[in-house]
């Protein structure tokens, strides 16, 4: 019988610090627009997140650059060694993690809650990545179709609220925040194509193994490290401390 004690542990997945500063760009940007949003919220501030070009615009890149870089880990990870338990803890972590949003966002806004925000489409994302991480050109082929099939196409069909989480409404629903399957799960198909990219191409390897000893970096890094986390429990923190400023 072998000495399970003596056997090697499977290594982490290695992280890479360039990842992980662009999540954090990605964070620092998610957060300076929840401020904004909160703000508005409190002080009236006039802005119409929903109609004005460069709030929507803003959340457009935040989301995207999200997006982008599931996919690149995605490819990354598949690349270094998948390991299945972790994969199962991550992503029952992160369905926990959605659904909590859901209900945080029915107590505050029940008119306007989180059914499909951007924690829920990462766990579709993480399980429907499992199919299409090796699809290569296939694969960026198929995700700029999904990129303009849910920005150009729509149909009343779509509009009903079982199908809501689809995209291709013919109006945008009420909703704090919304990303659905389409077209937003063609931007992970994309950046797992960049992922290979990142790995396959002398170039790649460059960005791919970029670090720095920086102050600035190295805090973006460290937040990128910790994204969820740190999504979770910034809006309640902003909320708190507005509500505190305003309120009293």
């Amino acid at each position: 019988m072998p000495d399970f004690s003596t056997m090697p542990e499977m290594p982490l997945p290695r992280r890479h610090m360039s990842i992980d500063v662009a999540r954090g760009c990605a964070l620092a940007m998610m957060i300076a627009y929840h401020f904004t949003f909160d703000i508005n919220l409190f002080a009236r501030l006039g802005i119409d997140f929903n109609q004005d070009p460069l709030w929507l615009g803003f959340r457009a890149v935040i989301v995207s650059l999200f997006l982008l870089l599931v996919g690149v880990s995605q490819s990354l990870v598949q690349q270094q060694g998948f390991d299945r338990l972790r994969y199962l803890r991550r992503l029952v972590l992160l369905i926990v993690c959605a659904g909590l949003v859901t209900l945080g966002s029915r107590m505050m806004f029940p008119t306007t809650y989180i059914f499909f925000g951007i924690l829920h489409l990462i766990a579709l994302a993480s399980i429907l990545g499992l199919l299409t991480i090796r699809l290569g050109r296939l694969g960026l082929v198929a995700g700029i179709v999904m990129i303009i099939m849910g920005i150009f196409f729509s149909h009343a069909w779509f509009d009903q609220p079982a199908l809501q989480w689809i995209g291709l409404m013919t109006h945008k629903p009420f909703a704090e925040d919304y990303v659905p399957l389409l077209p937003w799960f063609g931007v992970v198909l994309v950046g797992q194509f960049l992922g290979q990219l990142l790995y396959r191409r002398p170039a790649g390897a460059r960005i791919r193994d970029w670090s720095s000893t920086a102050p600035p970096f190295r805090l973006l890094a460290f937040s990128g490290r910790h994204s969820l986390m740190i999504y979770m429990v910034h809006q309640p923190v902003l909320f708190g401390l507005l509500y505190l400023c305003f309120k009293f």
